[in-house]
C-alpha cells in the first residue's frame, strides 16, 4: 500500500524498487512521529520531542564509507582519503539490499540539498526507520507541498540499518556500510542506526558535484549581520568545536550550523536545520539551542532520561558523549528566512588545540588561512567518532576530511580565490585548552570566545595592538577589552612555561610533519606560510 503525498510519476516502483510492505511518502511530522511510536523506535518527550537511542553506533563510521570506482570518477577523487568499491560489489550490494526490502515498509521524503535554487539537488531519501525520515526532514530543505506532485530525485539514497553488509561479496569492510555511487546517483547505508550517515551523505555529495560549478563547499557554520547579508560570517570546524554554539549568536542572524556553499553569488546553506551537540547544554549559556530540546518533532538522540517525568540530563555521557538534538532551523528565533549570505567578510577557522598550546584568536594572512585550512589543526571530540574516549589532536584537511572526496587542494585553491576576489579576514579560534593541556589545562572559556569573536565581527578587533607568535608566526592580539590580558598569551597561562615550550615545539613538528603531503600541490606563498 502507498500513503502519503508523491509524484505519481516518480514512485519507488518507477525507480525499480519493488515487492515492499507500505510505502509512505513524505509524511509530516507528527506522522512520523506517531509510526516512529508505533513501531516502538522511540519514546514521546517532553514538548513533543522524540527521544532515540542509536545503539552501539553513536557516531560516524568514517572508515566504513566507499566509493564505487568507475572511468568517470578514477581520476577525480582522493583515493588516499576515500576507500573504493568496485563497481561489482556495488552492484551485489544494492541487490540484495533490495531483497532484504522485500516486504518491509519504508519511509520516503523528498527533499531539497542547498538554499540556492542555482545550485541545489533534489534528493529522495528512503529508510527504514520512521525517525530517520524525521530527521532528515529536519536536516534537508523541505519543498512546498504542492511542489511534491511533481519533484523528480536526481539521488536517492537508501538507508537499511538491519541490513549487515557481507565483506567479501559486497567488497566492503565490514557488516556496515555507507556506499557512495557517483555514476547510478545513488547512496546505500547499512548496520548503523546513526542517523549523521544520512546528512553527511549529501554533504559528500555536494561536495564533489560543486567544485566543478566554481562552487566552495564548506564544513562550516555561518551567520550574518543583523538586516545585513553582505556582512557575512563563517565557521570552519569539525564536531565539537564550537561550530553551533558560536555561529547562533542572538546578535547576528543565522544563516546555517554545519554545511554551506560560496559561489559567485554569496553564502548558501545546504541545509533546513540544525544537529547540535547537547552534552552539558546549558539554558544560560545557550538558551535558543537548549529551548530546541523541549519544542515538537526535536528528535534527540542518545541522551539519559527520567523514565517517569522524561526530563533530559545534560550532564550524563553513560550512552555517548556524542548525544545530540536535530532540529528545524527555523525553531532558531534569528534564523534566516532564506538561508542565504553575501561573500564572507571574516572567516573564522575553529580548533580544538588539547595541547593547550594556541593562543584563543589570531590573525591570519590569505597564505596563513590557506595553511590553515589544508593542515585543519583540531582534536576529535570524544563520541563523535566510533572509539574516540577523549579529545585526539588531528589533522583534518579543510576541517572536513571524512567528507572530502576530492583532493583537498582543490577546496584549497578554491577558498585562496575566493578570498583573493572578494576579500575577507580570516582568523584562528583555538575553543580548546589552555593553562594545560587536557587533563591539566581548563576549557577555553566561552564568555572570553564570545568576546573575541564579537570583536573580531564588529572591527574592533582590527584596530587593537598585535603581537607576532613565535611558534606559529601569526598575529595574536595583546590586550582586548572584556578579555583576562593573560589568557592571549597562552604561555603565561601554564604554571610551568617551560612545559609549554616542549607542547609548543612538539605541536609545530607535528603541523610540520602533517604538511609534507601538500609542498607538491600549492604555490610559494603557501609554502613560505608554513610553520616549522
Amino acid at each position: 500500500m502507498t500513503f502519503g503525498r508523491v509524484n505519481p510519476q516518480f514512485r519507488l516502483e518507477d525507480q525499480g524498487i519493488e515487492g515492499l510492505g507500505n510505502v509512505y511518502y513524505n509524511l509530516m511530522e507528527p506522522a512520523l512521529i506517531k509510526a516512529a511510536l508505533t513501531n516502538g523506535e522511540g519514546n514521546l518527550g517532553q514538548g513533543g520531542t522524540f527521544l532515540v537511542s542509536t545503539g552501539k553506533f553513536t557516531g560516524r563510521s568514517p572508515k566504513d564509507k566507499h566509493v564505487v570506482r568507475t572511468d568517470n570518477v578514477a581520476d577525480t577523487i582522493w583515493w588516499e582519503n576515500n576507500k573504493e568499491m568496485s563497481p561489482e560489489g556495488f552492484d551485489n550490494l544494492y541487490a540484495d539490499m533490495l531483497a532484504h526490502m522485500k516486504g518491509r515498509d519504508m519511509y520516503v521524503q523528498d527533499l531539497v540539498g542547498g538554499a540556492d535554487p542555482a545550485y541545489s539537488i533534489n534528493v529522495r531519501m528512503v529508510t527504514e526507520l520512521a525517525w530517520h525520515n524525521l530527521f532528515i526532514r529536519h536536516m534537508l530543505r523541505r519543498p512546498e507541498r504542492e511542489a511534491l506532485d511533481s519533484f523528480l530525485a536526481e539521488y536517492t539514497v537508501i538507508n537499511c540499518p538491519s541490513f549487515k553488509a557481507d565483506p567479501e561479496r559486497h567488497n566492503c569492510r565490514s557488516e556496515t556500510v555507507i556506499a557512495m555511487n557517483f555514476d547510478k546517483k545513488l547512496i546505500l547505508i547499512g548496520g548503523t542506526e546513526y542517523a549523521g550517515e544520512n546528512k553527511k551523505s549529501v554533504f559528500t555529495l555536494l561536495n564533489y558535484i560543486l567544485p566543478d560549478k566554481g562552487v566552495m563547499p564548506m564544513h562550516c557554520s555561518a551567520n550574518h549581520a543583523k538586516d545585513n547579508p553582505v556582512d557575512t560570517a563563517i565557521f570552519f570546524g569539525l564536531s565539537g568545536t564550537g561550530k553551533t554554539t558560536l555561529s547562533a549568536d542572538p546578535n547576528r542572524t543565522l544563516i546555517g550550523d554545519d554545511e554551506h556553499g560560496w559561489s559567485d553569488r554569496g553564502t548558501f546553506n545546504f541545509e533546513g536545520g540544525c544537529y547540535a551537540k547537547t552534552i552539558n547544554l546549558s539554558e544560560e549559556a545557550e538558551p535558543e539551542i537548549y529551548a530546541t530540546t523541549e519544542k515538537f518533532g526535536t528528535v534527540i538522540e542518545n541522551m539519559i532520561f527520567d523514565p517517569e517525568t522524561f526530563e533530559l540530563d545534560f550532564d550524563d555521557d553513560s550512552l555517548t558523549a556524542n548525544m545530540r538534538c536535530a532540529y528545524p532551523l527555523e525553531y532558531i528565533s534569528n534564523a534566516s528566512s532564506t538561508a542565504l549570505g553575501g561573500h564572507p567578510k571574516n572567516i573564522i577557522m575553529l580548533t580544538c588545540d588539547a595541547f593547550g598550546v594556541l593562543p584563543p584568536i589570531a590573525r591570519l594572512t590569505p597564505a596563513q588561512a590557506m595553511y590553515h585550512f589544508l593542515s585543519g589543526f583540531t582534536s576529535k571530540v570524544a563520541g563523535t567518532e566510533r572509539g574516540v574516549t577523549e579529545p585526539e589532536p588531528t589533522f583534518s584537511t579543510c576541517f572536513g576530511a571524512p567528507f572530502m572526496p576530492r583532493r583537498p587542494e582543490v577546496y584549497g585553491n578554491l577558498l585562496r580565490d575566493k578570498i583573493a576576489q572578494h576579500g575577507a579576514t580570516c582568523w584562528l579560534v583555538n575553543t580548546g585548552w589552555t593553562g594545560g593541556a587536557y587533563g591539566t589545562g581548563n576549557r577555553m572559556p566561552i564568555k572570553a570566545t564570545r568576546a573575541l569573536l564579537t570583536a573580531a565581527l564588529d572591527g574592533t578587533l582590527a584596530e587593537v595592538e598585535f603581537r607576532k607568535d613565535p611558534n606559529f608566526g601569526f598575529d595574536v592580539p595583546v590586550d582586548v577589552p572584556g578579555v583576562p590580558q593573560v589568557l592571549l598569551d597562552p604561555r603565561r597561562t601554564w604554571g610551568n612555561p617551560e612545559g609549554y615550550d616542549k607542547q609548543a615545539a612538539k605541536l609545530v613538528q607535528m603541523f610540520a610533519d602533517n604538511f609534507e603531503q601538500y609542498v607538491p600541490y600549492i604555490d610559494d606563498d603557501v609554502k613560505a606560510a608554513a610553520i616549522g
